[in-house]
């Protein structure tokens, strides 16, 4: 099956308003320019060097997605071009957003990444430790960077019941912080979570965004 038939199929079991990011690391450029081609405009990367490059050779108007944990001496090589960034999950890492933003003189919209799995690899705030720095206020000071909305993945199972409550959690999460920090605020508004897997629970449990690779691309 060609990459313009698995995203038309994809999008037919998506509803509309839910945005697809193609997980395109590690495929070739030629790959993402056939999923363009098809009126895919959001990819998802995770090395900044690799993401770098592909934003060099491929269309302007592409809307480049950083998924992986970002460490903070990459983030000024991201700073003029991306348009989300889904893993903020320190202080310090948001401290260094907000100075190569303000120096390209960019907002950068990032998202609360909250460590929902029963994994330790997986990366994040957890519930806790992402509900004391919004109550610790030092993100309304940096004015380069926007938070909007939240991150997560799910244990990697067969459970489904498990994978349910998990991002039924970070739906939660997501609620409470819009209730009480982001209320009158339009910016923040994303669920990120559901990924090949798992990207129909994550739908059904209010995801706004899934991050999708291997239905449209294929195994690296």
């Amino acid at each position: 099956m060609s990459i313009k038939a698995k995203i038309d199929k994809l999008r037919e079991t998506v509803p509309a308003e839910v945005k697809i990011v193609a997980v395109s690391k590690f495929h070739p450029a030629d790959m993402i320019r056939e999923a363009y081609d098809d009126g895919q405009r959001i990819f998802g990367e995770s090395r900044v060097q690799e993401l770098v490059e592909k934003y060099e050779m491929l269309p302007a108007d592409i809307e480049w997605h950083f998924i992986g944990n970002l460490q903070r001496n990459k983030v000024k090589n991201l700073a003029p071009f991306v348009s989300l960034i889904h893993s903020l999950d320190s202080d310090k890492l948001m401290r260094e957003i907000e100075k190569h933003a303000s120096a390209n003189n960019r907002k950068i919209p990032c998202l609360l990444q909250i460590h929902i799995a029963d994994e330790d690899t997986k990366s994040g705030f957890s519930p806790d430790e992402c509900r004391q720095f919004l109550a610790g206020g030092t993100w309304r000071q940096h004015t380069h960077v926007q938070l909007a909305g939240v991150m997560g993945m799910a244990t990697f199972t067969d459970d489904e019941g498990k994978i349910r409550r998990e991002f039924r959690l970070l739906k939660s999460l997501f609620d409470e912080f819009k209730e009480r920090y982001f209320l009158n605020d339009p910016a923040f508004r994303e669920i990120s979570m559901g990924m090949s897997d798992d990207f129909r629970i994550a739908v059904e449990e209010g995801s706004t965004m899934i991050r999708v690779g291997t239905l449209i691309f294929g195994t690296r």
